[in-house]
């Protein structure tokens, strides 16, 4: 019995690698890489990417404007995560108040239309953010798990991607 007092007072102490990061100095890269992106993504789809997509094929054109989309709701769930991380960094939120705001942020729950044929029309640098936010998705995916442990969603309940994105745009247009 004293072996398992020592053993959870063990468990206790151990540094979490991942939350370590979140909650310090080196988690500064992360935040600026992320919000670096949100602002490269507006600036390229305001004006290189309206003009890349006039260019584009009826079906072109209607997959680019899909595909901006979860760009863009995928970035917005990036940088929300990374704003309550953030907070919580600087004191300005509680772990549990950031654990309580951010089960509204939805990370790896949007897909991809990289398996559609018209996928290859889409303009190369309009590719290469959308591969770039998945990636930093996932980066960021995988440190919230190591931090706050798996969701309901991660432990096998499948998500309602209609239902999601209903929210997102109710929660977006209802403040």
């Amino acid at each position: 019995m004293s072996t398992q007092m020592t053993d959870s007072k063990d468990d206790d102490r151990t540094v979490k690698l991942a939350e370590h990061l979140a909650f310090s100095r080196s988690f500064q890269p992360l935040f600026n890489e992320g919000m670096a992106m949100v602002d490269e993504t507006a600036a390229y789809l305001d004006e290189q990417g309206r003009k890349e997509a006039k260019q584009l094929t009826k079906a072109g054109a209607t997959l680019y404007a899909a595909e901006s989309m979860r760009l863009t709701t995928r970035l917005m769930q990036i940088a929300s995560w990374l704003l309550l991380q953030r907070a919580a960094n600087q004191g300005d939120m509680s772990r549990s108040q950031v654990e309580a705001e951010k089960v509204k942020v939805r990370l790896e729950g949007l897909g991809t239309a990289k398996d559609s044929p018209q996928y290859g029309e889409l303009p190369e640098r309009f590719r290469d953010l959308v591969e770039r936010a998945i990636k930093l998705e996932r980066r960021i995916a995988m440190l919230d798990r190591e931090i706050y442990g798996a969701t309901t969603e991660d432990a096998g309940e499948t998500a309602n991607p209609v239902g999601q994105q209903i929210d997102l745009l109710k929660t977006a247009f209802h403040g």
